[in-house]
């Protein structure tokens, strides 16, 4: 019977996380539509309230689908209390959640990552603080983004 449950709930799961995806990548298109690239201007007004309120319910949804069920206790510093949040040990896909719970805050991230099909856009939805690997400054600049996201005084979103 486990067996069985396994050959029906697979598929309906890869095609619930399927539609789910295809959303978010939809909802991060329409968020960032005609906005200026490279994260130079923050996202606000309705386009930010959408990246908060759809992808970080899409994503949890996400998570529930596969099984993933998170309770906060306590209470999510807000952006003037805590500019920069730190999640560890950053390591896999894990960090969505963190994500999805706390407002989906922009987040450090390899360049590379904006290039992906579908996730680049949904990444490039959060203005990530993009590192490249083959800039020798990368490390210099990443450091200067970020001290600039964090003094802005609500200006930007958090930074993971």
């Amino acid at each position: 019977q486990t067996v069985l449950q396994g050959i029906i709930l697979l598929p309906l799961r890869a095609i619930c996380i399927g539609v789910l995806l295809l959303l978010a990548w939809l909802f991060a298109s329409i968020a960032t539509f005609r906005h200026p690239e490279k994260g130079s201007v923050p996202i606000k007004g309705w386009r930010r309230r959408m990246i908060q309120t759809t992808l970080s319910g899409l994503t949890r949804t996400l998570f529930f689908i596969m099984g993933f069920q998170v309770n906060v206790k306590g209470k999510i510093a807000s952006l003037l209390e805590a500019p920069i949040f730190v999640a560890a040990p950053h390591s896999s896909f894990f960090d969505a959640i963190i994500s999805a719970l706390t407002g989906m805050p922009s987040i450090v991230s390899r360049a590379e990552n904006l290039s992906t099909p579908v996730f680049g856009t949904i990444l490039s939805s959060l203005q990530p603080v993009s590192v490249s690997r083959q800039d020798p400054d990368s490390r210099k600049n990443t450091v200067t983004e970020i001290t600039k996201r964090a003094l802005s005084r609500g200006q930007w979103p958090q930074v993971i």
